[in-house]
């Protein structure tokens, strides 16, 4: 025989009831809460009890001990072993799907026979396209902040199982202590009062009633300019969409329905978007720009290596050539000569430079001025040649 549960017992079951990770599911047709033994002990040697007091013991010292506790709250009915039963798919019948296969083996074959010629010349490249595919899947998967795939669970159910005892591991045990929590407990209470408090609202005071009548009605109005707020917006946003054509989308409070906090509601103002033409262009010129900044980053690196290259080479160049004193004044004549050249080249024009109108008028008229002054040197010549 089992006797009633001591209040040490009840407190740790109590602590172990609402400090234990539970899980729910059915069992025998019921919703019920179950828990892990192991996750049990984890917290029942975090709890106070497992701390010794001054002049007392620890009551939990080790895992055994804690096991040896909860057989004793498990023989005084405060939870009870389960086992876990794994829902199989209920199987179909088989002369259907057998019916089934053959009927669509059929059909297959003779459509194989058919798209067989055309599909050979696509099946290169539909390979092609999935290799390609594949990288890009594996190059996103490697990314950071990607979100993995959701792995499925297998469905179970809860049966009692035979023997009831308590197993430090994976084993499952479902509550039957269910106490009430002191929240619930305190926010039922003030329910009740308030409940009571509004039968008796002709016996308050008058200023009290006053009071409750205009909070009522600052309250009712508020909430009423929140409901004109949504639907004037709504009404804004679409003579705007249709005015532009659907290119400009314009909220005013966007996030005043959103699920946020109350200040956040009215944060930020306004909100607009361009959708059209000149949205798309944009985009693709930022495309386009980044592209060439990679290109010119690109031909930046090979030229900075065929510098390195030609400096490398000319190292040893220059030491063939400090040998003798003959070879020296080679170059240095050599050198003077391209400076001459690059000078003349200058000096003839080859630079560009940008000019203006009143600019090329006046070199015009200097031009022939010049012409004007040669002619006349020319015809003076002869004269002298004669005399």
């Amino acid at each position: 025989e089992v006797g009633e549960p001591f209040k040490e017992e009840k407190a740790v079951a109590k602590y172990l009831r609402f400090n234990c990770p539970t899980k729910s599911t059915n069992m025998m047709g019921h919703r019920v809460d179950y828990f892990i033994a192991s996750k049990a002990v984890d917290c029942l040697l975090d709890s106070k009890w497992a701390k010794a007091k001054k002049g007392e013991e620890a009551l939990f010292t080790t895992r055994e001990s804690v096991v040896d506790y909860c057989n004793r709250l498990l023989k005084k009915q405060f939870f009870h072993r389960a086992l876990k039963v794994m829902k199989m798919k209920p199987d179909k019948d088989t002369k259907k799907e057998k019916e089934k296969g053959k009927a669509e083996i059929g059909k297959e074959e003779e459509k194989k026979s058919k798209k067989e010629s055309v599909k050979d010349d696509k099946n290169k490249k539909e390979k092609e396209k999935k290799k390609d595919g594949e990288k890009e899947e594996c190059k996103k998967d490697e990314t950071p902040g990607t979100p993995k795939k959701k792995e499925t669970k297998r469905k179970f159910k809860l049966e009692p199982h035979e023997d009831q005892v308590f197993l430090d591991g994976n084993e499952v045990y479902v509550w039957i202590y269910d106490p009430v929590h002191f929240k619930t407990f305190a926010m039922g209470l003030v329910l009740v009062i308030a409940v009571i408090a509004a039968t008796l609202f002709p016996l308050w005071p008058a200023e009290m009633r006053v009071g409750v009548y205009y909070l009522s009605v600052g309250a009712g109005c508020f909430v009423a300019s929140i409901l004109l707020l949504a639907v004037a917006r709504c009404i804004l946003f679409l003579i705007i969409w249709l005015i532009t054509g659907g290119r400009h989308h314009f909220w005013f409070l966007p996030n005043l329905t959103a699920d946020v906090g109350f200040i956040d509601s009215f944060r930020p103002l306004y909100t607009h978007e361009y959708k059209g033409p000149k949205a798309d262009l944009k985009k693709e010129e930022k495309s386009e720009s980044k592209k060439q900044q990679k290109y010119d980053s690109e031909e930046k690196s090979d030229s900075e290596k065929k510098e390195e290259d030609d400096g490398k080479t000319e190292g040893p160049r220059n030491s063939g050539t400090d040998g003798s004193g003959g070879e020296r004044h080679s170059d240095t004549d050599s050198d003077r000569r391209e400076d001459d050249r690059s000078q003349h080249s200058s000096g003839n024009g080859n630079d560009f430079e940008m000019i203006t109108k009143e600019e090329l008028e006046q070199q015009t008229d200097e031009g022939d001025c010049e012409e004007e002054e040669e002619e006349e040197e020319t015809e003076s010549r002869p004269s002298h040649e004669k005399s």
